[in-house]
C-alpha cells in the first residue's frame, strides 16, 4: 500500500488551503523545498530523516502533520516523488472542485530504499536511530 506523509505547510495534498504563517516558516517544510533543487546525495539530513520513519522512530512525528504508519508497523520501503505544483485558475472546475493546486510529477527524488540498504550509511555517520537498527 503506498501512503503520503503530510506535511504542516509543504504543498501536498491538491485540495488542502496553502499554509501561511510569517514571519516563520516550519523548519522540515523549508528545508524539504530547499531539497528538491538538488538531490538525496547533496542532502545527507533527508537520508537520516528517511531512516527514522524507517525505523519506525516516533521522535519524527513532530516534524510532520500526519504519519500514516504513526502507532503501527513502520513502512518497508520508502520513496520521495518530486513534484511540480502550480495554483489552480480562479475560477476553473479544479478550483470549483475545491483544488487549490495541480501538481504534475517531475521524477523520482529518492529511489525505493529499505532500512537495510541504509546500515551503512547510518553507521559512517555516525547517525542516532532507534528501532530495529542492525549491527
Amino acid at each position: 500500500r503506498s501512503s503520503d506523509l503530510e506535511f504542516y505547510c509543504k504543498p501536498g495534498l491538491t485540495k488542502r488551503r496553502p499554509c501561511l504563517i510569517s514571519p516563520y516558516h516550519y523548519r522540515l517544510d523549508w528545508l524539504m523545498w530547499f531539497a528538491a533543487f538538488q538531490n538525496y546525495k547533496q542532502n545527507p539530513w533527508f537520508v537520516h530523516l528517511i531512516a527514522k520513519f524507517l525505523a519506525g522512530d516516533e521522535s519524527v512525528n513532530s516534524l510532520i502533520e500526519k504519519n500514516p504508519f504513526s502507532g503501527g508497523d513502520p513502512p518497508r520501503w520508502i520513496r520521495a516523488v518530486l513534484y511540480r505544483y502550480q495554483y489552480t485558475k480562479i475560477g476553473s472546475r479544479k478550483a470549483a472542485a475545491g483544488h487549490w493546486w495541480t501538481r504534475k510529477p517531475v521524477g523520482v527524488y529518492l529511489p525505493p530504499v529499505e532500512l537495510d540498504q541504509l546500515q551503512n550509511l547510518i553507521k559512517a555517520h555516525e547517525w542516532r536511530v532507534k528501532g530495529p537498527v542492525t549491527d
